[in-house]
């Protein structure tokens, strides 16, 4: 899987692990075809705040917006067929999606949180991820699982919460 980063700068610490984390979860679901590309984007929270209102038509800021390109249900309901149609003519592979990561309100999140901006970046990314691959937080179920899977992958990958 490939991903592209915006506005990361020379973050090349988060933007590794990120890389390893995403994969992780893919990993995690059992999902075996690897052909995929997915957007990772660090935006101020105006920007952010932004996107929220247009897409979502919620006024205000929020942590992580993701951005699915395909209907899917906890990793599954790939349709490989109509995926075909959408692989990007640059680098051969099919985008998942984007996700949004809201900077300040990221470095606020993991001060009161007491962890790392990078750990609190990562968490994010990994939940935007898993938005894109078709898991929710709607039910209190649903929620336990995405937070299972997340704290997994999270700590297999030794990004720990302090």
């Amino acid at each position: 899987m490939k991903i592209y980063f915006q506005n990361f700068g020379l973050q090349c610490s988060i933007k590794h692990k990120i890389k390893k984390i995403l994969s992780s979860a893919l990993d995690e679901i059992s999902l075996e075809f690897k052909g995929f590309s997915v957007n990772v984007a660090l935006l101020s929270e105006a920007e952010i705040h932004q996107l929220n209102k247009q897409f979502r038509d919620i006024d205000k800021s929020t942590d992580v917006l993701s951005f699915p390109s395909f209907e899917l249900n906890k990793g599954k309901n790939f349709d490989y067929k109509n995926m075909v149609k959408e692989i990007n003519k640059n680098d051969g592979l099919i985008c998942l999606g984007d996700i949004a990561i809201c900077r300040k309100l990221a470095k606020e999140q993991a001060k009161s949180f007491g962890h790392s901006f990078k750990r609190e970046v990562c968490f994010l990314a990994l939940h935007g991820f898993l938005h894109i691959l078709g898991f929710d937080h709607l039910t209190e179920d649903d929620e336990n699982e995405m937070n299972q899977i997340s704290e997994k992958i999270l700590n297999v990958n030794k990004i720990r919460r302090k």
